[in-house]
């Protein structure tokens, strides 16, 4: 069911000759296709707005071109940074340019005045990278850092988390080249009254003077405010007046940003942070004002309904046990960071003392009961600072239809009265029917609150434009700003004039038309916007649906149609978190690419305008769906690391099965997917199995009618692959384990169950290796056949499995496995095609061969002799380990080797990721993401430092790239056995290696 909005962006015979010429005069990207526009028809907000087409400039002067050629047309432009804006600033109908991707370089860097002049499309966290080799970092520090360009920075106002020391973006931008709507291209910087050299500059200062009374008068005496233009940077003064400042929170109204110069600080050397806890939130509100006297850089807060969803999460959870101290219902997170940490102990101690000048105490009733846990440890400060970061992705983590609706979001008010505030805020959800979440920025008055609402109902629509009306007004009662952070957008902007008043509202309007005459710039914001509750605008338009559809998988904890599927698609609430370019996972394919369709925001928003029908019927099996969904890894980072959990790895799952149900099979995947079945039979003619390896002329026959890459030499067959005589070794007493002999394994690598067998053996251990219930083939996880869509040949095999693993289970014995994406597929695809109490105990007892061995080191149950088997190790993970917790123990494992120095790679997916490295079409991206991090790390190493990775496609992809045999932790393991003069049990028996 298309969206109403769709109809506003222009005939297709426009649009065509407007593609034609653009495509013929930019080198860059040209998007006029449903599925590209769709990625860019929403931002951070409720909003949907479906533009025109979407164009990617490579090089600035394209960028203006593109604006040319849509003047020209009569379309409008609306530029774009990383998309992840609260209020519609980046959605309109007309063509986005986004200046992301490609404009995104620092131009040049002044460290001796401590300045530098960056494109618009860098983002911050990248700025600041690069700036910390000199001591220096941009310190609007917004909590969007890993992906907010500094264009949308700029166009925002943004503040951060410690603008009560740095101020915000405004004061932090000392100039801005900008092209206007005609072209005209314009140095925006300090100018004084009397110089006459640019029209327009005379032009706002006279309005500036004509209306500096009105100004005085109407705008908010408080730091956050954001809201409409800033008129107040045109007032007569005793200094020039930065025209740079009115363009800082215009929206991309005015101007196209090219340029930007920003003002530098030197990096936070030392800091400590006092995590302030209350029994009751009015108390702390109250508190506020009373701990910014001293001095800190930041007092930001987390209310109980953050708290409680972080400790859901399982990257948080951690972090919330160490820092949060019984049941709070808010903490104040103080952050003192001055040169001298021992001024910022001094200051720690005060806060404790304040507190209690306060009658706050851990015995004190619940009203008074509180205090300060002190957190002085870096690591943690890190942990801390990123889970409030996520602020806003972990509100939205709500798996229910409801979610928290950012509207009044960041208001802010004077400090003596945000106690009053909130407590009132709270009233009027109430009357409303809702409650609402707060959390953020204690410090300035400005909290980001959002009351819970589903706006697919009409009644919740209603709801959420009273909740509007009432807050302003209040918020106008406190002499605040409606507009404290996030900016105007298609959420705040009609009320501009109930907040400034009318004159000031015509002040605007003749700034837009001073600027934009012809209204190309991004219309609809700030001035002459439409109703914030326009539903033919919103994300989900009444006419919203998605029809009933067949799903492969369980879905049933999300709502929704598919049996929840639906539910599980709309949790991406667009922040955009999958678009950081360095730190976790998350997300490869976009970190090689940096395209939209590659990310897992793109691809959920892909996905949810499938299943609702705006990309046409059968779009979820389409080869435009196929295309989106080519370069995801299932790496299942965002499994992890999206704060609202999308699963992107598990969607693309359903997208295969239904393409498979409708198009078939291609040969490629009949070759990856039935892998177990004949994995046995290939094993027994290894040496014409691996012909193709040794042809040039077979691999080049493979890429052309299997979609093999020819540039891949294809895991060897061996005709010794691993099978045990007898079902159980190891000492008849010992402790029972199950050992699950994976296919990989099992046919290429059985060196690496002989080595897990004799580690675990030799540490005590009864070490079964049970024959399938149906005395069939070797048991499989099923993971192949589900990288071809084949659910019910996956759950066939996880069923067998299953019925041989569930005695051992239903005992206790841990079943132990070596290949994590065979293994962890026990603990989450097999509960998405089976939730019988069997297989949940099956599930349960599934342990990684490192996180087996670190349990039982931990309980003292562990004893192996290990010596030396070298001075330094590289560990790289695999990307499921991270993505359930189970790469520390690999590290933990390895630390038990005497004078083992264990260093960890920090990288992404090694871009091998199964059978997507082999692909002809995905060969060369596999190799970016590899390139990223991993093989120029594995380069460095030394010829002595051993290599370790546990999986078998993180392997061949480090042979492959670097030339360098990577070993798993078994095998390092039984090194170290062999090095401390341990002798095999006699059983066990390793065969050396056979291929063909």
């Amino acid at each position: 069911m298309a969206a109403t909005q769709t109809d506003k962006s222009g005939n297709s015979a426009e649009n065509s000759a407007i593609a034609a010429r653009l495509t013929r005069e930019i080198d860059g990207e040209v998007f006029f296709d449903p599925f590209n526009r769709g990625r860019y028809a929403t931002d951070a907000s409720f909003y949907q707005v479906m533009p025109a087409g979407v164009v990617i400039p490579r090089t600035m002067d394209e960028a203006l071109r593109a604006l040319a050629i849509v003047r020209d047309a009569g379309q409008i432009v609306t530029p774009r940074g990383g998309g992840t804006s609260q209020c519609g600033q980046t959605v309109n109908h007309g063509i986005v340019v986004d200046f992301s991707r490609h404009l995104n370089r620092i131009v040049s860097l002044d460290l001796e005045n401590r300045s530098c002049v960056v494109e618009p499309g860098i983002v911050l966290d990248d700025l600041n990278r690069q700036l910390k080799k000199h001591g220096l970092w941009f310190p609007v520090d917004v909590s969007t850092a890993s992906r907010a360009t500094i264009g949308g920075m700029a166009g925002n106002n943004s503040c951060g988390g410690r603008s009560l020391r740095y101020g915000t973006m405004r004061d932090n931008t000392l100039s801005m080249d900008a092209a206007l709507a005609d072209g005209s291209r314009l140095h925006f910087g300090e100018v004084n009254s009397g110089d006459e050299s640019v029209a327009l500059f005379c032009a706002m200062l006279d309005l500036g003077a004509r209306e500096a009374a009105e100004i005085a008068e109407k705008f908010p005496k408080v730091q956050r405010r954001v809201g409409g233009y800033n008129l107040d940077a045109l007032v007569p003064r005793n200094a020039p007046n930065n025209l740079a400042h009115l363009l800082v929170g215009s929206e991309g109204t005015l101007a196209f940003t090219t340029k930007v110069e920003l003002k530098l600080w030197p990096v936070i050397r030392n800091k400590v942070l006092g995590v302030c806890h209350f029994g009751s939130f009015y108390e702390a509100m109250d508190a506020a004002q009373h701990l910014v006297k001293l001095r800190p850089i930041a007092v930001e807060l987390v209310d109980r309904t953050m708290l409680t969803l972080g400790r859901e999460i399982a990257m948080f959870q951690p972090i919330i046990g160490t820092a949060v101290r019984g049941d709070p219902d808010a903490v104040l997170i103080v952050e003192f960071a001055e040169e001298d940490q021992a001024e910022n102990l001094r200051r720690l101690k005060q806060l404790g003392e304040l507190m209690a000048d306060l009658g706050f105490g851990w015995d004190r009733p619940q009203r008074k009961w509180g205090g300060v846990v002190e957190i002085t440890e870096p690591s943690l400060q890190t942990g801390i600072a990123e889970f409030r970061a996520a602020g806003l992705n972990v509100m939205m983590s709500m798996k229910q239809e409801g979610k928290p609706v950012s509207f009044v979001e960041d208001c802010a008010v004077p400090l003596p009265h945000l106690a009053d505030y909130t407590a009132r805020l709270n009233e009027i959800f109430a009357r409303h029917g809702t409650r609402g979440t707060m959390y953020a920025h204690a410090s300035e008055g400005c909290l980001h609150v959002r009351p819970v609402l589903n706006l697919k109902l009409e009644k919740d629509v209603k709801a959420m434009r009273s909740i509007a009306e009432e807050t302003f007004a209040m918020v106008r009662e406190y002499k605040g700003s409606h507009s404290g952070e996030h900016g105007d957008g298609l959420v705040r902007s009609e009320f501009h004039e109930a907040m400034f008043g009318p004159r000031i509202i015509a002040d605007f309007r003749e700034v837009k038309q001073r600027f934009d005459p012809g209204n190309v710039l991004n219309p609809g914001k700030i001035v002459d916007a439409p109703k914030m509750d326009d539903r033919a605008l919103f994300r989900y338009p009444p006419d919203y649906r998605v029809l009933e559809l067949k799903t492969a998988l369980d879905w049933s904890v999300y709502p929704g149609a598919g049996g929840g599927f639906q539910g599980a698609v709309e949790m991406c609430n667009n922040n955009g978190a999958c678009r950081k370019l360095e730190g976790g996972v998350m997300c490869p394919s976009y970190r090689a690419t940096r395209n939209e369709k590659d990310v897992t925001r793109g691809r959920a928003n892909t996905l949810r305008l499938a299943i609702s029908g705006q990309l046409g019927p059968d779009a979820l099996a389409s080869d435009e769906m196929m295309d989106t969904l080519k370069l995801c890894v299932s790496c299942k980072a965002c499994r992890h690391e999206c704060p609202t959990g999308v699963d992107m790895a598990k969607m693309k799952i359903e997208v295969l099965a239904a393409r498979a149900a409708k198009h078939g099979l291609s040969l490629r995947d009949r070759l990856v997917g039935y892998l177990p079945r004949y994995a046995a039979l290939a094993s027994r003619f290894a040496p014409l199995a691996n012909l193709r390896n040794h042809s040039p002329l077979l691999r080049k026959l493979f890429e052309k009618f299997a979609g093999i890459s020819a540039q891949r030499a294809l895991p060897a067959w061996r005709r010794d692959v691993f099978s045990s005589d007898v079902e159980a070794t190891g000492p008849v007493d010992g402790r029972e384990v199950v050992l699950f002999a994976d296919t990989f394994n099992r046919a290429y690598e059985r060196e690496n169950l002989d080595a897990a067998l004799r580690v675990l053996v030799e540490a005590g251990y009864r070490v079964h290796i049970p024959k399938p219930a149906d005395r069939g083939r070797p048991l499989c996880c099923g993971r192949t056949f589900l990288s071809a869509g084949l659910v019910d040949h996956a759950r066939a095999e996880l069923d067998r499995l299953v019925e041989t693993y569930a005695p051992f289970a239903a005992r206790g014995v841990p079943i132990i496995g070596l290949e994590p994406s065979c293994l962890l597929t026990l603990r989450d695809e097999l509960l998405s095609l089976r939730s019988d109490v069997t297989a949940r105990s099956v599930s349960a007892h599934a342990l990684l061969f490192e996180e087996f061995l670190v349990r039982e080191a931990e309980v003292g149950r562990l004893s192996l002799p290990l010596g030396p088997v070298a001075a330094k190790a590289m560990v790289h993970g695999h990307c499921h380990q991270k993505s359930f917790g189970a790469f520390k123990p690999v590290e933990q494992v390895l630390r038990l080797i005497p004078g083992l120095n264990v260093e960890t790679i920090e990288s992404s997916c090694c871009g091998m990721a199964g059978a997507f490295g082999y692909g002809a079409d995905t060969y060369k991206t596999s190799m970016e993401m590899a390139e990223l991090s991993l093989l120029p790390a594995i380069r460095r190493a030394d010829e002595a430092t051993l290599v370790v990775a546990d999986g078998t496609s993180c392997r061949h992809q480090i042979k492959d790239g670097a030339g360098r045999g990577a070993l798993h932790v078994a095998r390092v393991l039984a090194m170290s056995l062999d090095s401390a003069g341990s002798t095999p049990y006699p059983s066990l028996i390793t065969k050396e290696p056979t291929h063909g």
